[in-house]
């Protein structure tokens, strides 16, 4: 019969294992700090931050009606490689 104690120690195998498939570059610890980064930031960095990728002049910001999205991100990744 298995005492109290034992019943509280953490087998090593319980951890669960991370079913998430991240894109290239990222991993769990990586997506915790990106959460982490915006979930603890200020309404005023945040439009700060918003407004600093809207003056952008390497990128452009524009509205692309929904049913032409899944064509223009397949156009994007043809060029990205």
């Amino acid at each position: 019969m298995k005492s109290k104690s034992d019943k509280t120690k953490s087998h090593p195998r319980t951890a669960s294992k991370d079913v998430n498939r991240y894109p290239r570059g990222l991993n769990r610890e990586k997506v915790a700090a990106i959460i982490a980064h915006y979930e603890n930031q200020t309404e005023d960095e945040a439009v700060t931050e918003d407004e600093a990728a809207y003056h952008n002049k390497t990128v452009t910001m524009m509205g692309v009606p929904v049913e032409l999205v899944p064509k223009v991100q397949k156009m994007i990744a043809r060029r990205s490689g």
